[in-house]
């Protein structure tokens, strides 16, 4: 169980690559880079955004299949090619109005460092690297594409008395 106040989240950001899919990721014949994106973790997203929390996304790939995806999901902020995430981080925060603690991030690689520093409820999954470990306030027991991101997103839902309490809970 995550210790922290989940009442106060009102944001969720996600890093893609190790956190929202596996951190091996198949290339297709043409060179462009494949992910698998775990389906629970999907329809976790799209209920948190039904519910009224701010999802993002902010990622330093630059794969057009990741930004459809998460946008067919609700994700208003797909922030792609990202390669220092406090940018984005910070730009969201001004535009949401939110304040670091309102704010849950996860991340599972160096690239997330700094904004992992700058959030209240900074995440990862469980084989993210241990710089990575050392600095979050909760490790997910799922792996990085194998429900780490419903793991959390369900856990702030539950506190805040939103998981399966209305009809959008079942349906997509």
């Amino acid at each position: 169980m995550i210790n922290y106040d989940l009442t106060k989240i009102k944001a969720l950001f996600f890093d893609v690559d190790g956190v929202l899919s596996s951190d091996t990721v198949p290339l297709h014949p043409n060179g462009e880079p494949m992910r698998m994106i775990n389906i629970k973790d999907g329809y976790a997203i799209q209920f948190a955004v039904k519910c009224g929390l701010h999802v993002a996304i902010i990622t330093g790939g630059r794969t057009e299949a990741v930004r459809l995806r998460f946008e067919g999901l609700g994700v208003k902020d797909v922030c792609m090619g990202a390669s220092i995430k406090t940018k984005e981080y910070y730009d969201l925060i001004q535009k949401y109005n939110l304040k670091s603690e309102e704010v849950l991030y996860m991340g599972d690689d160096i690239p997330d460092y700094e904004v992992l520093q700058l959030v209240g409820l900074p995440c990862c999954p469980a084989d993210a690297a241990p710089d990575i470990k050392a600095i979050c306030k909760y490790i997910s027991h799922h792996r990085g594409g194998q429900g780490c991101g419903r793991d959390v997103i369900e856990q702030v839902l539950r506190a805040q008395g939103k998981w399966m309490s209305h009809d959008e809970a079942f349906g997509w």
